[in-house]
């Protein structure tokens, strides 16, 4: 009895003190990443959002509601269909949750960001989506008429929500990165989540342009609200909320392929390499929080002032 109660009271110790440290490492890493945005990150999501609603309404004013869909996914056919089930499935919103696991921890501000992104990406996703209640594809338009990939879906087309999940992943790292070359691979990457939502069969080309707007919108909308109300990045209560989150939604990986079966493998993939990260990050490595920027200071002045 004596070494049960023990071991319970030396894990307690062990887990208030992992804990601490959590909280410590949240601090340090939150006051030593640079918790702005960049102002040409913010640019290149505007231009983004601003040519998004160019297009959008250039379509459906000029074609219709229904414009290009069958032509780009019939030019579509041309790859294998495993190649659009592995890109569609970069835009489901337990992929993006999962990713997070792998930063979480060391880029609290960017997890923050990310976060507030996503829940105004995912308000104005499902109320739009009710609001219209637009028909998809496999809705309108015969089975034998287009290339199906994956369950036929027919209601709540527009927008595309996996365009905009794709949108703000990678309108969140275009703010926070100030390498071109990174902005232009995350650009394509959430186009071509987007136009593999046209490939598969599930969307009209104009639910692409919308989600990928509106998820540019989210980012930058996100990134203020980081920016202006910088806190809870540091709450470990909320940090570890989202990340319990993040943890189940990378093992749903692992036994859902959300109608896409050929990119099962790819989604078990991420789902593992995302939990082998939160394990090692959160329960192997030792946290070794830095010393806040302040307390450098201090320090200096203390040792200037002995000499």
């Amino acid at each position: 009895m004596f070494k049960r109660w023990s071991s319970v009271v030396v894990g307690g110790i062990h887990w208030s003190n992992r804990l601490a440290l959590w909280r410590a490492q949240l601090n340090a890493e939150a006051e030593r990443c640079v918790p702005g945005i960049s102002v040409s990150g913010e640019r290149w999501l505007w231009r983004w959002a601003g040519i998004g609603v160019i297009v959008g309404l250039s379509l459906y004013l000029i074609c219709g509601y229904h414009a290009g869909f069958l032509r780009l996914n019939a030019l579509a056919t041309a790859y294998p269909s495993w190649v659009w089930s592995c890109l569609t499935v970069l835009g489901d919103e337990r992929v993006v949750l999962a990713l997070t696991l792998l930063f979480s921890l060391r880029h609290p501000r960017l997890f923050w960001t990310l976060i507030l992104a996503a829940l105004i990406a995912i308000a104005a996703s499902r109320g739009l989506k009710e609001l219209f209640d637009a028909a998809r594809p496999p809705a309108v338009l015969a089975t034998d008429a287009f290339n199906l990939i994956g369950s036929a879906r027919k209601r709540l087309s527009f927008p595309s929500g996996h365009s905009i999940t794709a949108a703000v992943f990678c309108g969140v790292f275009i703010l926070h990165t100030r390498w071109i070359e990174w902005r232009v691979l995350l650009l394509l990457i959430a186009i071509l989540a987007g136009l593999s939502r046209v490939a598969v069969g599930v969307h009209w080309p104009i639910d692409v342009v919308a989600g990928l707007t509106l998820g540019a919108l989210a980012a930058l909308i996100g990134g203020r609200l980081a920016t202006r109300w910088p806190g809870p990045a540091t709450w470990l209560s909320v940090h570890l909320t989202f990340v319990v989150l993040a943890v189940l939604a990378a093992f749903s990986l692992l036994f859902e392929d959300g109608g896409y079966p050929e990119a099962a493998l790819m989604q078990r993939l991420l789902g593992l390499g995302a939990l082998a990260s939160a394990v090692w990050w959160y329960l192997v490595a030792e946290p070794k929080p830095m010393a806040s920027p302040s307390v450098h200071s201090k320090v200096e002045v203390e040792q200037g002032g002995r000499m």
